[in-house]
């Protein structure tokens, strides 16, 4: 069952189209890059690439031990399938925050280089 907080996250999630970058509100702006720049921290760090691999190798060679054609061998497949793909997507949901941080980034430093260039 959903708690109220649970609920309350979900709802004041970070939500980024990037055709409402440019009228996004500055609080939210920063957000996506204090999380953009949490996001690219983690897809650096050596130990979180390697417990990344590890555990794909390790449910891969979970899938890969299954024989048999049975309801539940298949089942089993079929988990270790998804949890194969949480990962990717996990990882997919990281690559997003680092990219939007970097529009963002450049979307608030264009102007000024704009302006740089039409009073050189």
């Amino acid at each position: 069952m959903l708690t109220a907080e649970a609920v309350q996250a979900f709802n004041s999630r970070l939500t980024v189209d990037l055709n409402t970058i440019k009228k996004m509100p500055v609080s939210e702006l920063d957000r996506v890059k204090a999380l953009g720049s949490q996001a690219e921290a983690l897809l650096k760090n050596r130990d979180f690439a390697l417990f990344v691999h590890q555990y794909k190798f390790e449910v891969l060679d979970s899938l890969s031990a299954i024989q048999a054609h049975a309801p539940d061998d298949n089942a089993r497949r079929v988990a270790l399938s998804n949890q194969l793909a949480g990962v990717d997507n996990f990882v997919a949901s990281l690559q997003r925050a680092v990219y939007m941080k970097n529009r963002v980034v450049t979307l608030q430093t264009e102007p000024t280089s704009r302006h740089e260039k039409e009073t050189t």
